[in-house]
């Protein structure tokens, strides 16, 4: 439980103050019960929450000029936005959705979309998820992925023992079929490393298993299967693109307990004297920290050098989020497709969003005048005179790491030729505008070491004061979802202020499971009583 009386909280000057200079000098020192570094969603939701409870004193730090986080969206030169990665609002938490809704109350604030998605596999489009609708593939494939199907089903009624890696999962739960021709394949280019290399208990909502006589039916009628998972509907801000939710919802704060910018870069974390230096001098002493920056890189600025070696033991790809905006209407070939998969190696992509789908001011208006920059094939266009739209765009991602190194220096060109190769865009397209941008930490990877490695780490930190929390900071991908992260900060600020239970953190399983309806301001030990 936290001491209120314990510390007082200084006044904080704000980031405009700060430059103006109005509060005298910045090396100062501040004391604050509860202290947050990163304002993305895990940071802003414990933020949300202190702010909510009458106590504690607390400060929010974050080295980025705007909150965010790896929910943040960047703009061209030329107008078009891009969040980082393909981010959609979808929510197990009424505390989560008042807390949006509180951010950006207006229905004019949104738009609601279904889910429109395919994965290209040997120049067909097949409904997602595949292993649902292999009725759209080849007779031969057909065969192959129900073959594979059936000997699954037959293992799983003797199998007396589970899975030991993702790849055993999917061989378990959806065939050798299904496996060669997307699964292996898919997995390996969003996540940089081999199914074989990963652990299976985060899968949860997130891989959906097939039903074999359904599949079976389906393929005799040639039908497909209907909408499946947790995202089927979601919505997206009608403006500013992801990182306008979070804009907002910062907002909401008291800007005298925020700092961004330089003036909230954390240079080093002193956990034994519970004490954080800015990078303009300030220091912070803190009773409890609640971190969300990468939990590798928080050891690293702690200089414990156990914590650093067990550290090690994690691992993570690096995404690249790469742009195109394009000259021309939308073709009736992209429709509404949301977001498109791509297990084959004629493109360096995963993923492709239509992100001009999301929302009509994801691009510049149609009014607005600008230069063709290339053709997609690479050649010059014959006028570079700017003239209007209208305008669409698509977004991809691409993943890096030790495994799956990629041609960086190449990686937009090789990524423009692969929308031709999949017959995204054709090679006279005008693209208008484009964006690359390098994300070290893009995904936290479900490694054979994870769990070994976070049942040691996480609770070290706790034991000196320390709620390591988020998509990087407790390093778990099935709780790292927007609404996920928020609460993960929510909830580490209710255990640090009346030792409620985190179960977000503890139990992703039971979470992704069924909405949850509580507003936590119950004891969380009594809420997980109640539900379970």
């Amino acid at each position: 439980m936290l001491n209120y009386a314990r510390q007082t909280l200084k006044r904080v000057p704000s980031f405009q103050e700060l430059l103006q200079g109005t509060m005298g000098s910045a090396k100062e020192e501040i004391n604050v019960d509860v202290l947050v570094i990163g304002a993305g969603p895990t940071g802003l939701g414990a933020a949300k929450r202190l702010n909510q409870i009458d106590g504690p004193s607390w400060l929010i730090v974050d080295s980025n000029e705007t909150p965010g986080g790896l929910a943040s969206t960047d703009v061209t030169p030329e107008g078009f936005l891009y969040d980082v990665g393909g981010h959609v609002i979808f929510s197990h938490y009424k505390y989560f959705d008042d807390c949006i809704d509180e951010a950006l109350p207006s229905d004019d604030d949104w738009y609601t979309h279904q889910r429109i998605s395919y994965v290209r596999c040997k120049g067909l489009w097949v409904p997602y998820p595949f292993q649902n609708n292999i009725a759209m593939l080849t007779k031969d494939d057909q065969v192959k992925c129900i073959e594979g199907m059936i000997d699954a089903a037959l293992e799983a009624r003797v199998a007396n023992t589970k899975p030991t890696n993702f790849d055993e999962w999917i061989i378990r739960n959806t065939g050798a079929g299904v496996a060669d021709l997307f699964m292996r394949p898919y997995n390996y280019k969003v996540w940089a490393v081999p199914t074989t290399k990963m652990q299976c208990q985060w899968l949860g909502e997130r891989v959906a298993a097939p039903d074999v006589k359904r599949v079976t039916t389906n393929v005799i009628l040639n039908k497909t299967a209907g909408n499946w998972g947790p995202n089927a509907t979601f919505k997206f801000p009608a403006r500013d693109g992801t990182g306008g939710i979070w804009i907002a919802v910062a907002k909401t704060l008291p800007e005298k307990k925020t700092r961004f910018g330089d003036h909230g870069k954390v240079n080093k974390v002193d956990a034994d004297k519970k004490q954080v230096k800015l990078n303009d001098g300030t220091v912070v002493n803190y009773q409890k920290l609640v971190n969300t920056m990468a939990v590798d890189a928080l050891v690293e600025t702690m200089g414990d050098k156990e914590l650093v070696d067990l550290s090690k033991g994690l691992f993570y790809s690096t995404t690249h989020v790469i742009g195109v905006g394009i000259r021309g209407e939308r073709p009736e070939r992209i429709g509404d497709k949301c977001w498109l998969y791509f297990p084959e190696d004629n493109c360096p992509f995963y993923r492709a969003t239509i992100f001009s789908n999301y929302s009509p001011y994801n691009q510049p208006q149609a009014d607005v005048k600008l230069a063709t920059q290339q053709l997609a094939d690479g050649s010059k266009p014959k006028s570079t005179e700017p003239k209007e739209g209208p305008y669409w765009s698509i977004m991809l991602e691409v993943s890096e790491s030790s495994m799956k190194p990629v041609d960086r220096k190449n990686l937009l060109k090789d990524s423009i030729q692969g929308l031709i190769n999949t017959d995204m865009i054709k090679p006279g397209d005008e693209i208008v505008s484009t964006y690359h941008r390098a994300f070290d930490h893009g995904y936290p990877t479900p490694s054979l070491e994870r769990e070994g490695v976070l049942t040691k780490l996480l609770p070290a930190l706790q034991d000196k004061g320390i709620w390591s929390r988020g998509r990087f900071g407790s390093w778990r991908y099935e709780v790292g979802n927007q609404d996920h992260s928020f609460m993960l900060g929510v909830e580490a600020v209710d255990n640090i202020v009346n030792g409620a239970v985190e179960l977000t953190l503890n139990y992703p399983d039971f979470v992704n499971g069924r909405k949850n309806t509580e507003r936590r301001l119950v004891d969380g030990a009594q809420a997980f009583a109640k539900k379970a």
